[in-house]
């Protein structure tokens, strides 16, 4: 995997512009990536990812993978590729926020994670060395550490703790993932993930580790876990000057629009987070006016366009009563429109940050952005 810098915002923030580029093509960011837990994004049809919501890359989760369809399954398909009919890149997540999401199944020790299905109850355990060959079996273009993720409201001793164990399990991770080799032909890449909680010197001490392994990215995760957002964008701006700047920063599961404009003025270049597909699936949208939730009676005759500044194939066929009306009749098309909206929505955030970098006004962009897109209608 190669990156490279193409432009640089000029109006007071380190916001950047760059090109990824995989075997499975490239990758324009700053980038929002849909998520696809189990090989699917929930609702969408692949066509529409790349033709209508423009998703250059998609994510997959490796605890739920692991479990369904299995290892063997994957395996014989050639990898998740082949097996989803995506040729696009795939980033993997290793599992490590499910641990943390399913805190009373697991038991952390310095050799791996031990768990219990969510599915059946079956034992399970992550070591650094089987997820990476887990992660080698489903495909990815990118994989991802194994760690801990851990709470927001973490004291200081359990955060002390918890970065030690990550940063053995990182260390681990780098060794395997460097003694092995990719299964289906083409090349994988790994990224370290930067843990630390809410405390600055052990951000900086976990970018610091990370950086020194020399590899062709890195992940800025723990975050939006509980924290407040003002701390979240705290941890990101301690470790910016420490990550190499001429690699890729993905900051795991974050957020909001604002959110993500915030993170791409503070140097992030990848992006992705649920909520699009899950706040979509109960009715709320993501517009360039502000968020609606389209359940709401005031939108019972409203023939407007879903979002009238918004360019998605659904903006421009579907209006606001009608989608309320799929709502309310409990019809299943109402969650599939609604969710490809706000994927198309997050694409097109960010296409237009990219936009503003590239003329030099992101920073006054950003900020009336911000106020509009909170903006609760």
């Amino acid at each position: 995997m190669t990156f490279k810098i193409t432009e640089q915002d000029k109006s007071g923030t380190v916001a950047r512009c760059g090109l990824i580029q995989t075997d499975h093509g490239s990758i324009r960011t700053p980038i929002f990536m849909p998520v696809g837990t189990i090989g699917s994004v929930k609702g969408i049809y692949h066509r529409d990812l790349s033709s209508d919501i423009k998703a250059q890359i998609i994510l997959g989760n490796t605890y739920h993978l692991y479990l369904r369809p299995g290892l063997d399954i994957l395996r014989q398909a050639g990898g998740l590729h082949k097996f989803a009919s995506w040729d696009k890149p795939i980033l993997t997540d290793s599992g490590g926020y499910q641990v943390f999401s399913l805190a009373h199944n697991r038991k952390l020790t310095p050799e791996g994670c031990t768990f219990r299905s969510h599915i059946d109850g079956s034992k399970h355990i992550f070591t650094p060395e089987n997820n990476i060959e887990t992660q080698r079996i489903i495909g990815a273009d990118i994989i991802m550490a194994l760690d801990e993720c851990c709470p927001g409201d973490a004291e200081r001793k359990y955060a002390e703790q918890s970065l030690k164990l990550t940063q053995a399990w990182l260390e681990r991770c780098v060794r395997h993932f460097d003694e092995t080799e990719p299964l289906y032909g083409y090349n994988q890449t790994f990224f370290p993930i930067v843990q630390g909680c809410v405390y600055p010197d052990l951000r900086i001490a976990a970018a610091e580790h990370a950086a020194s392994l020399n590899r062709e990215g890195y992940a800025i995760g723990g975050l939006s876990v509980g924290e407040p957002t003002e701390q979240m964008y705290e941890m990101i701006e301690v470790v910016h000057p420490v990550l190499p700047l001429d690699k890729p920063r993905y900051l795991m599961g974050v957020g909001t629009p604002a959110n993500i404009l915030e993170g791409i003025a503070r140097g992030i270049d990848m992006f992705d987070c649920v909520m699009p597909t899950r706040n979509g699936r109960n009715g709320m949208l993501f517009t360039w006016e502000g968020m609606i939730n389209i359940k709401n009676k005031k939108w019972a005759d409203d023939f407007s366009p879903i979002d009238p500044n918004g360019t998605s194939f659904v903006d421009s066929t579907y209006t606001k009563a009608y989608l309320r009306h799929l709502f309310i009749a409990g019809e299943m098309l109402a969650a599939q429109i609604a969710s490809e909206h706000n994927l198309a929505f997050y694409l097109e955030l960010v296409n237009t940050a990219r936009e503003h970098i590239i003329a030099g006004d992101y920073n006054s962009w950003k900020c009336a952005a911000v106020k509009l897109l909170e903006t609760k209608l």
